[in-house]
C-alpha cells in the first residue's frame, strides 16, 4: 500500500520520529507547487510533521513554528514555505504578506490552521488532519 493510501486511511504513531518518517515518505510524493494544509489543535504535531517533510528535501535548518513571524522560508531540493495561520484574520491579510512573491518551483506551501485563510487554500491542497487519542498516539489522515 502506497503511503496516500495509508494516510488516507489513517495513520497512529507514537513518537515525533516516527511522525517525522512518516512525513519523510509521503515528502517522496507530494507533487511539486503543492499547498499542503494541516489541520489540528495545538500540540497535533503539525510542526513536527513539517519537520520531516524538511529532512527528507535536504533542509538542513532548525524547524520550527513560524507562529511570531508568521512564515519562514526554507531551501533544499524543494522550497518549503511554513506559514502559521492562526494569527490571519482573512485571505487578504496572506496576500499581504506576498509570500507568491518568495515562490520558486518545485515548491511545498505547508500552512498550519488554514481554516484561518479558508478562501486562500486552492481546491487541489492536500489536507492533513492531525489529532491526539485518547491513549496519547498522533493520528494523521490525507484528504486529496
Amino acid at each position: 500500500m502506497s503511503i496516500t493510501e495509508q494516510l488516507s486511511q489513517g495513520v497512529e504513531t507514537e513518537t515525533a520520529d516516527e511522525t517525522e518518517a512518516m512525513a519523510g515518505e509521503l515528502a517522496l510524493v507530494i507533487p511539486q507547487d503543492t499547498v499542503l494544509a494541516l489541520h489540528g489543535d495545538l500540540g497535533a504535531g503539525k510542526t513536527t510533521f513539517i519537520r520531516g517533510l524538511a529532512r527528507a528535501w535536504e533542509i538542513n535548518e532548525p524547524v520550527t513554528s513560524p507562529t511570531f513571524n508568521l512564515y519562514t522560508i526554507y531551501e533544499g531540493s524543494r522550497q518549503l514555505i511554513h506559514l502559521d495561520a492562526y494569527r490571519l484574520g482573512s485571505a487578504d491579510d496572506l496576500d499581504a504578506l506576498m509570500i507568491h512573491d518568495f515562490m520558486h518551483s518545485p515548491w511545498c506551501f505547508a500552512i498550519e490552521w488554514p481554516e484561518r485563510i479558508s478562501g486562500a487554500v486552492p481546491d487541489d491542497a492536500w489536507h492533513l488532519f492531525l489529532g491526539i487519542t485518547d491513549a496519547g498516539k498522533h493520528q494523521i489522515r490525507l484528504e486529496k
